[in-house]
């Protein structure tokens, strides 16, 4: 080593002195090249004139030369490189407690956890666990499209791993129950007081009618919020402060309209901080706002605070796009209504491998329906389909959640509902409840490009006996992600105070 390392720094000389200097370099060529040839003829100094200098090199031949030094540092290079690559190969393999990697940072609100959901670069790692499993080697499962058949990994799962085989639905459940009963007896909310008779009364109360429709989570948290016991009249005891504006609804609003929700929200935010000391006295640090259209994510483009400083509890919560920062703000389910007891099927009855249907308004989407859509075991549909919706979720094991305009949208609840393990195929989609609940436990997190390689995954968490822990661990969250008229613990609303609550200032400023 030590020697190619002089021979590399030696040639790397002479290649930047050839540069930087190139009459030098002739000079020296002409020197060296009279030394050599008085050495090897014997010729001692005598009082004869010397012989005439020969040429200097052609351009050619110099040209020759640094080709040469050129190919002869690629290859050390690449010497280098390998020994570098194969060093930190057998350091992963061989350490007796397992590959030395740094610690990760934990950010304050997350839990403990090993993985990360939907992180660009943890999907292989987490594809690892599921599909290097319990298949002899030279077994083989066909693509969708029955071109290429590939053999699986042949390396068990360490299911005794943190985070590969947690049970528990809950990254901390003793946790999660302690600061639960704390937040139920002590949290109080106060949200700005409009009347019935002000201009845009239909934006700022709740709706008087039961909430529908796709982006029904938003009116259901006001009208649960303002029917409970955390509202609270007196700001001195407030732990947040609610803005009680409406994304869905001023959209709707012919006065308002797409176009004119920026300036609503910036008008609303300098009212509310010339009539009160609230906002100012943090910077709207301890204010929030709930919206579940995606119209919400460019909503705040004119009032800046909101988007910097404010808790924006939206359905659209991607971590990738501007304007969401995780862990300050909080992603809401985006959940249909639906109403009577939750019909149930068991997972032997369950024929179909996977389910989809939907419009192509995504290349994520446009991607898996090429990809399977001659499939016999995968069942995925450009549109919706005439057969019953809620039928094809019975009847099917996995339910594919694939992003749309957004990351978000009604599938995963429509998946837990009815019983389905959610595939969730969204890159940089900060999942609903991510501070509370394990989503490994219960759904199948890959990403986009992992599409040509779903089906193996999936019939191994099956032939293996995962698909079966993560039904019941979806059983056991589906009444997180239900609304109710009025509230039932542990609902969607109690969810998503809870997720308030941890956000929550631990420092009350005096007013």
């Amino acid at each position: 080593m030590k020697l190619i390392t002089r021979l590399y720094n030696y040639h790397l000389q002479r290649i930047l002195f050839t540069f930087l200097n190139p009459n030098k370099y002739f000079e020296t060529i002409l020197n060296t090249h009279l030394c050599f040839k008085q050495a090897k003829q014997g010729m001692a100094v005598s009082s004869s004139p010397p012989p005439p200098p020969p040429p200097p090199p052609s351009f050619r031949r110099l040209q020759r030369d640094s080709l040469q030094v050129l190919f002869f540092l690629l290859i050390t290079s690449s010497v280098f490189f390998f020994l570098y690559s194969f060093s930190s190969i057998k350091l992963d393999i061989h350490h007796p407690e397992g590959p030395i990697h740094p610690p990760k940072p934990i950010l304050p609100l997350q839990q403990p956890q090993q993985a990360v959901h939907n992180h660009p670069f943890i999907s292989q790692e987490s594809l690892n666990l599921q599909v290097a499993v319990v298949l002899p080697e030279k077994e083989v499962i066909a693509t969708g499209n029955g071109d290429s058949q590939t053999p699986l990994p042949t390396e068990k799962r360490n299911h005794d791993s943190v985070g590969s085989r947690n049970d528990d639905a809950f990254h901390d459940r003793t946790l999660f129950t302690e600061e639960y009963t704390r937040m139920k007896k002590s949290m109080k909310i106060y949200a700005y007081p409009h009347g019935k008779n002000e201009t845009f009364a239909n934006v700022l109360l709740p709706v008087d009618s039961e909430p529908g429709g796709n982006y029904a989570s938003e009116s259901y948290f006001k009208k649960a919020l303002f029917k409970s016991h955390f509202l609270t009249n007196d700001p001195s005891e407030a732990d947040l402060f609610y803005l009680p504006f409406s994304i869905a609804s001023l959209r709707h609003d012919k006065r308002v309209g797409v176009g004119g929700i920026q300036t609503y929200v910036k008008n609303y935010v300098r009212g509310i901080s010339q009539s009160y000391p609230f906002w100012n006295r943090t910077g709207g640090a301890d204010h929030f706002y709930v919206a579940c259209h995606s119209v919400g994510r460019t909503a705040m483009d004119k009032a800046v605070q909101v988007k910097l400083n404010a808790i924006q509890v939206v359905c659209s919560s991607s971590y990738f796009l501007p304007g969401y920062v995780s862990h300050k703000d909080a992603s809401i389910p985006q959940i249909w209504p639906r109403k009577g007891p939750r019909p149930t099927r068991p997972p032997s009855h369950r024929q179909n491998l996977a389910f989809y249907a939907g419009a192509m308004n995504s290349r994520v989407r446009e991607s898996l329906v090429k990809t399977w859509r001659n499939d016999s075991e995968i069942s995925v549909h450009r549109a919706r389909l005439k057969t019953p919706y809620s039928e094809s979720l019975l009847r099917s094991k996995f339910c594919i959640h694939a992003k749309g305009f957004e990351v978000n949208t009604a599938r995963i609840g429509d998946a837990l509902y009815y019983g389905c393990v959610p595939v969730v195929l969204a890159d940089h989609y900060d999942l609903p409840y991510a501070d509370i609940l394990n989503w490994e436990s219960f759904s199948v997190v890959l990403s986009a490009s992992d599409i040509p390689i779903m089906k193996r995954v999936l019939l191994e968490m099956v032939r293996s006996g995962e698909y079966l822990r993560l039904q019941e661990n979806v059983v056991r969250v589906q009444k997180h992600f239900q609304w109710h008229s009025v509230p039932v613990n542990y609902d969607a609303f109690y969810m998503v105070m809870y997720e308030l609550w941890l956000r929550r200032s631990h420092v009350k400023i005096s007013i």
